[in-house]
């Protein structure tokens, strides 16, 4: 999807891919063999697909925008939104051929225009464009979800692009499966970097040529976050964290998962196993605490992500944010901590 001469995306080309994917994965919902009728029933009756990716941090350096920037952050943000909302049309398009997704369809069109008007009063939808929505009143949708973003860890190895949404872990590296123990991976991109640019130092490459390890982890959560707002079902993202991290750092990066929207978030510290699949160096890990890495600040795009504004936090206290039905806030009503939406009563100074 990349220009590589005018150093941009291609969206025209993504549109096009994006359309043509949408149809094929509703097609192989009919295509395929399901052994259980309680399987079949669900497939069938939500036709549920995940449209995802895989070479995102390709596409960047392509494009010379380093990932976790500000600049980076808003062409993943442009990219997303493209892939989401001609996801969208392209699915209600279907149904104006072959109809909706039969849970969709109530017994009679006053159940089907409530159900409808529920599908896009939910949170993903009211952030969607008002063509979109107002579409799925009048004609449906095929799909009920679109959008995923799985790993991708073995295909995108295999054909040599990054992997998922995740930046390269490093352009030089080493793998243990099952193929044998630290085997080093170059990562093509590379190659075909220096072999344009052969005055280039291979040991100083551009700064959009960024690895796990050198971006800070609020970084790498604020990109899952930024993606989140386009994705309708889940995203797979590992939050990488250097040796040494500590149980609060990696609380306060599962604390901005939350807050930016992720529906949620792993966070690996290096080092925390006794073995893992990715090395730097063609070593075992070892468990001893090295120095911390210095980080840039990580950079968010606040207006994607409404609910960093906030510190409001859930819990008990004058002000928090109700636990239970986590939209009112917590307020001495009577001499008790009480939610001001649901009435719930959190604490009492009686």
């Amino acid at each position: 999807m990349a220009d590589k001469e005018k150093k941009t995306v291609d969206f025209e080309k993504l549109r096009q891919t994006v359309k043509i994917g949408v149809r094929m994965q509703d097609n192989v919902i009919n295509a395929t063999p399901y052994f259980l009728e309680d399987n079949k029933k669900q497939a069938l009756g939500e036709r549920r697909v995940g449209l995802g990716v895989m070479g995102l941090a390709d596409l960047l350096i392509y494009c010379e925008k380093e990932y976790g920037s500000a600049e980076g952050n808003k062409l993943v943000d442009q990219v997303f939104k493209t892939i989401a909302t001609e996801a969208y049309r392209e699915s209600i398009e279907i149904a104006k051929e072959k109809g909706s997704f039969p849970f969709l369809q109530g017994e009679t069109e006053e159940e089907t225009n409530q159900l409808r008007q529920a599908f896009i009063e939910t949170g993903y939808m009211k952030r969607m464009p008002e063509d979109i929505r107002k579409d799925i009143l009048e004609y449906g949708i095929r799909n009920s979800h679109l959008l995923t973003v799985a790993p991708t860890g073995s295909t995108g190895t295999l054909i040599g692009v990054s992997t998922g949404l995740e930046p390269y872990f490093s352009f030089t590296y080493y793998r243990s499966g099952r193929l044998g123990k630290f085997i080093e991976v170059k990562a093509d991109i590379v190659k075909e970097y220096l072999q344009a640019n052969p005055d280039v130092d291979p040991d100083h490459l551009p700064e959009w040529f960024v690895t796990s390890m050198s971006l800070a982890p609020e970084a790498h959560a604020d990109v899952q976050c930024v993606i989140q707002r386009w994705i309708d079902s889940s995203i797979s993202k590992t939050v990488n964290a250097p040796k040494g991290y500590t149980v609060e750092q990696v609380q306060k990066v599962y604390e901005r998962l939350y807050r930016g929207g992720a529906k949620g978030g792993t966070v690996y510290v290096d080092g925390s196993r006794d073995s893992q699949v990715l090395t730097l160096k063609a070593e075992d890990n070892t468990m001893e605490t090295s120095e911390q890495l210095q980080f840039s600040e990580p950079v968010v795009l606040v207006d994607t992500i409404q609910d960093l504004r906030s510190t409001s936090a859930f819990g008990s206290e004058i002000g928090d944010i109700c636990p239970v039905c986590r939209k009112g806030h917590v307020k001495e009503i009577g001499g008790c901590h009480t939610c001001d939406n649901c009435n719930a009563q959190l604490k009492c100074g009686l």
